[in-house]
Formats: structure tokens, sequence, C-alpha cells
């Protein structure tokens, strides 16, 4: 063992991460692209873009520039009674590729803190205005975050469970799968239909966290525009699926209503810098335009739209923007939909799915899927053996590379992948026998 380990096994608490039980963590010495360095010199691409903030690879030139710059100019500066040009040059360039319909941003630090603001804003736009709506709607098996609000509307389980009784209530309506779209639209209607609806949450198109859950447009649709009908602000969780990860630069892109609050952080920044924004329309505004000082929006972070954050956030969007880039994702797409052809021949793979960047599958364990699922504590080990970052999902293997991965390495994820296959396959069959 290493001395770094033995120091890291110390003094540090790992996120997700039992403190007794687990494999020690490799330690990486650089990064470049999509591959990772670790200490002794070995590489391992990352699948997954670290966590889905890597959008660009890592130690991306522009954007390390973009940092240099910034820092020996002007570091942090307090954003109340302040402000400073790579702030007021990001939130125009977001504002010109969000939505139409909106008009201001707000700057946090991560996907946690977006989600807080945007519950914030909208809970107090019916308070400012004095309106009696206090409940909120998510969908069942949703992730918007770790802070209080955030697990609020989140799903309910072993990662909150110690948390329960603290949080506030939400109405939660099943996921809509195909065969419950009607159940979970007639539900909806019936919670809308109340009058005391605040809010509606999402995560647009794609769930993340609970497996890459796929689930109906048009239903979505359907629903944001009867929550606008009944006077609901609508929310969209964009912190993974933001900055072209379904294809178009938002998934709300592909939507004819257009949610009231975007919440945006991971490849906002090309994964350089820890930021989040939540941007909102002209209307919630106007309920916080007021000489009356309690109608002020009370809610800020120490490093709230830090200079070196902004800057690395507008070399992003630089890069995000460029016709390379977005040939890439189209690449990336074909890539996915023909592997997609194999893995759906597979009977080791249930349910294979491709979303914009996204390709994800089910390992056919015959156990429900599910984040504490036996499968992922093998599957980890033996795809970073292979050289391979790859975090499964319980049994959910999923890929979201950054969008400059090469064909090359992407064959090599692919063939490393059907290889997986067959001796899990083999592996199953013996054990039956």
């Amino acid at each position: 063992m290493s001395n770094w380990i033995q120091k890291d096994e110390q003094y540090i608490w790992h996120p997700f991460t039992p403190l007794k039980g687990m494999e020690k963590p490799l330690v990486i010495k650089s990064a470049k692209g999509v591959n990772l360095y670790t200490e002794e010199g070995d590489k391992i691409i990352d699948a997954i873009s670290s966590w889905w903030v890597n959008i660009h690879g890592h130690s991306h030139p522009k954007i390390a520039e973009a940092i240099y710059q910034q820092a020996a100019e002007l570091e942090h500066v307090i954003f109340a009674g302040f402000t400073h040009k790579p702030a007021i040059t990001l939130a125009q360039r977001l504002i010109e590729i969000l939505p139409d319909n909106q008009s201001k941003i707000f700057f946090s630090d991560n996907g946690s803190t977006a989600v807080e603001v945007a519950i914030k804003m909208a809970f107090q736009f019916f308070y400012n205005k004095g309106i009696g709506k206090k409940r909120i709607i998510a969908i069942d098996g949703s992730y918007h975050g770790d802070t209080f609000g955030a697990m609020s509307v989140g799903e309910r389980g072993p990662f909150t469970e110690p948390f329960n009784r603290y949080m506030f209530d939400v109405d939660f309506v099943d996921f809509p799968t195909p065969e419950k779209e009607n159940e979970v639209l007639s539900r909806f209607k019936e919670l809308m239909a109340s009058g005391v609806v605040a809010a509606f949450i999402f995560e647009p198109i794609v769930q993340g966290a609970s497996g890459m859950r796929v689930y109906s447009k048009s239903l979505l649709d359907e629903m944001i525009g009867l929550a606008q009908k009944y006077g609901a602000i609508c929310i969209a969780d964009e912190v993974m699926t933001g900055f072209g990860r379904l294809g178009t630069l938002f998934a709300a892109d592909q939507l004819e209503n257009k949610p009231d609050i975007f919440c945006l952080s991971k490849g906002l920044t090309g994964g350089a810098m820890a930021m989040g924004v939540t941007s909102c329309t002209e209307v919630i505004q106007q309920a916080y335009r007021s000489n009356d000082l309690m109608k002020t929006f009370f809610h800020g972070h120490s490093f709230t739209a830090n200079p070196i954050t902004c800057a690395a956030a507008n070399a992003s969007l630089d890069i995000l923007l460029t016709k390379e880039c977005k040939e890439n994702r189209s690449r990336l797409n074909q890539k996915h939909s023909s592997f997609l052809l194999d893995l759906e021949k597979n009977e080791m793979v249930r349910n294979a799915r491709v979303m914009g960047t996204i390709l994800a599958f089910d390992l056919n364990t015959e156990i429900e899927t599910s984040y504490f699922n036996e499968a992922r504590s093998h599957l980890y080990p033996y795809f970073i053996s292979k050289g391979l970052l790859i975090r499964p999902l319980g049994n959910v293997i999923y890929l979201i590379p950054p969008y400059i991965i090469s064909n090359e390495d992407l064959d090599f994820i692919y063939s490393t992948i059907l290889t997986f296959l067959e001796e899990y396959k083999s592996m199953t069959f013996n054990q039956h026998d």
C-alpha cells in the first residue's frame, strides 16, 4: 500500500463509500482527454465522464488557459453589491441558448444547490403573491441531489432513510412506464386539480441515478402543459441532461412546452470547476420585484459566481457550441446505436437503450434493478481491471463518455463489454448447473 493510500485512509471520508469493507481507492496522478493515469502509470478510460461532468475530456487546454488567465486577474469577489464580466458574459450566453422563456440566471455551487434554489424560488413566488400553494409533485425514482430540499423531492429509499422524518412531504407519481402512462397522467391531473400544487419537478426524459430510465417525451409534454394550466411552476432538473447529453443542448429542446425553471450543473464548466445555476422566467421574477424588503430572495453562497469558475464555464461553452462538438455528439450517438444492435441480441442483456450520447442496459441478473443489486460489487472492479472506468447503477451498465472519445476507444469499450457478457453467461450457466 502506497503512503498516499495510507494517508487517504487516515484522513478522507469518500462519498457514497462505506468506511469499512471497500476496495482501496486508486491514486490518480493526472488525466488527459478520456484517460486517467494512476500513480503507478496505468491508464484508465473514463467512460462515464467522472460522474457525468467532463463533457470535453480532462485537462482541456482551452479551459485550463481560461482558468489560468482569470486566476491571475480576479480569483474571487463577493457577489452581493459587486459583479464582474465573466459572470455577466456567462449569464447572457446561457440565456441565449436556453429556451426563449428563460430570462435570468441565479448562481450557486453544484447540482444540489441549483435544485435547492429552484424549490425555494418556487415556494417564495407564491408566498410573495399571498397564494397558499405549498405542495410539490415529483416522479418516483428521481434523484435531485443530497441536500435536504433536493432529497425531499427525490426517491425515498436506503440513501434517505436516516433523514426521512426531517424532510417535507411531496406528492410522488409513479415512474411512467409505457403500461402505466394513463394511470400516472390520471393521478397527476387529480393532484393538479387540488389547486394547492406549487411546483412539478422532474428529470426530463431520462432519470439518471435510478438507472438511466427513459420515459415518454409526449407524456412529459402533456404533464408540463397541464401543470402550467393550473398555475404550477415546472422545474426541469437538467443537471445531467444539459449541455448536449441527449443530443440537443438541453433535453427540454425536445419538448413543446417549456419548463419555467432550469437547474444546471455538471457539464456547465466542462467538469473543470464546481458550479450550479438556476434560470427562471420573467413571470417568476415579477413576484420578487417589490419595495418590500421581505420579498427579497434571501439565498446565497460564499462562492456564488466565482470568476475563475465562470471563466471555465465560458471556455466550456466555446467548445460546446462548435460544429466539431455537435458532430462528435452525433458520431457518439451513431456508434452507440450500432452497438445497440449487438446488445439486443445478447441473452444476458435486458432493456438496452440509447439516448443521445448515453448508452445503457440492464444486466440480466433476474433480480430487480437497484443500486444495491449484488452485481454492482462485481462489475466495477472487473472493468477497472480492464482499464475502464464504468460505475454501474446496480445491475445497470451505462456509458456516458466525453464527447471527444475516439471511435477506437469506443470499440475497445464495446468489445470489453461483450467479452464480459460472455464470461458472465458462462459463470451464470455453470452456477445453474
